[in-house]
């Protein structure tokens, strides 16, 4: 999920913004005006002008990998049928070196005219629905509707059309570009499949990282962190009737729920919290012998997230208590509180290079400027300092992990155009 903290029209209004804001603090010896001169320079080289002219005239082939990969499922943990589609692809395109890491990520290299600087160019493989979710892509016109089609659907397929549009135009890079399709993006998968990468596959090798998540044009910079639990709360349970009286964990996680509801948090920076899911107990008459709830705690601010995340530990441990104390037995209920998941918080500077260049490309391409945050696989890279943003694969996107997800391909070639033209220029 993206948040818009930056948007910026094109109008004469904003000349001096664009100029300022968004270009303000280029590195020492750089400008916009440069950077700008080097954009539009290198879109005219014959052979990136034939890549960019092919991003275009392929977008059908993109479409049909979109739905391809769609309608093979994914769910958490369970990639691996994807992860051999897109190893398919990736050796029909003319990667080198394409395997399977121990993770499950699938990696293919394109050798540059040097092994750095080295840019990782991903898109995740996983989606955040079920198995059994019926992933089949129906069409209505422009429109496609499935499960996944725009999360991650489009983002594996444009990387796919950036791939091709290089090697069929011979473009060659001065540096090297690995593309990866990984797991785990979603969820509770945790990152996984980023962390393997930056932390065994590829670790000290990758100089920058650039993600497709998603649609639209935006660019996320800043990396909202998060802390996930799972509460466990168990009791002797019994008879409504005949056992009433005991501490009821039912009843204690309700006691928390409450108070979690509570919890006072920042707005800026932006900071949550959610009790995503709650279940326990056997039927509507018996006290539960176990109940559970999960949460779910997010900020951009490591400070911040630190605070919502004892308070509410502070909550879950009074809230047993009080049950146990309420029926005068006090250690009735245990309680266990197991975190799930945790993603660091992190962020590229405005000012950096690879933010400046995906700016200066949308801006090339009369495309909508925007700064962003969220949650996504650019977290692991933002967190080791290494510079990193996560990009839309172009097109329009609706209900984005809900089963009415609908992809609107109407000048979809857009979105593969930038990111193959912010890919050359991040190497340049």
């Amino acid at each position: 999920m993206i948040r818009n903290l930056v948007r910026i029209h094109r109008s004469p209004v904003f000349t001096v913004l664009l100029s300022g804001l968004i270009f303000a603090g280029l590195p020492s010896g750089s400008s916009a005006q440069d950077l700008a001169a080097s954009v539009a320079k290198l879109s005219t080289e014959p052979a990136v002008r034939q890549a960019l002219t092919l991003a275009k005239a392929n977008e059908a082939q993109v479409i049909a990998d979109q739905i391809e990969i769609t309608q093979v499922a994914a769910p958490a943990f369970k990639e691996a049928q994807r992860a051999q589609v897109l190893k398919r692809k990736f050796e029909a395109a003319g990667l080198k070196d394409v395997r399977i890491d121990a993770a499950g990520n699938v990696i293919g290299v394109r050798p540059g005219a040097a092994a750095h600087p080295h840019l990782v160019l991903a898109a995740h493989l996983d989606t955040v629905f079920p198995e059994g979710t019926d992933v089949s892509v129906k069409r209505d016109g422009a429109v496609l509707k499935a499960p996944g089609i725009g999360d991650d659907g489009r983002g594996l397929a444009v990387m796919l059309g950036v791939l091709r549009a290089l090697q069929q135009a011979n473009v060659q890079t001065p540096g090297t570009i690995t593309f990866v399709a990984d797991v785990g993006e979603e969820g509770l998968g945790d990152l996984r499949g980023t962390r393997e990468l930056f932390a065994k596959t590829l670790k000290g090798q990758i100089d920058q990282f650039i993600s497709i998540d998603g649609t639209g044009h935006g660019i996320t910079n800043v990396a909202v962190g998060s802390y996930r639990y799972r509460v466990t709360v168990k009791g002797p349970g019994g008879h409504s009737y005949g056992a009433f009286g005991l501490a009821n964990p039912i009843h204690a996680l309700g006691r928390a729920i409450g108070k979690i509801s509570d919890i006072q948090v920042p707005t800026s920076p932006k900071t949550t919290f959610n009790v995503g899911r709650i279940g326990g107990g056997t039927s509507v008459n018996s006290i539960a012998s176990e109940a559970w709830l999960e949460m779910d705690m997010r900020s951009p601010d490591p400070a911040s997230l630190k605070t919502v995340d004892k308070a509410f530990r502070d909550i879950v441990a009074k809230a047993v208590a009080d049950e146990n104390a309420r029926w005068g037995k006090a250690a009735v209920l245990t309680v266990d509180v197991k975190q799930v998941g945790e993603r660091p918080a992190g962020s590229t500077s405005k000012t950096a290079r690879i933010v400046q260049v995906a700016l200066t490309v949308n801006k090339h391409l009369g495309l909508p400027l925007s700064l962003g945050e969220g949650s996504t696989d650019s977290n692991i890279p933002m967190s080791l300092g290494i510079p990193a943003i996560t990009i839309g694969g172009g097109g329009s996107g609706t209900g984005a992990h809900s089963p009415a997800e609908a992809f609107d391909t109407t000048d979809s070639w857009k979105g593969t155009e930038r990111v193959l033209l912010t890919v050359l220029a991040v190497l340049r």
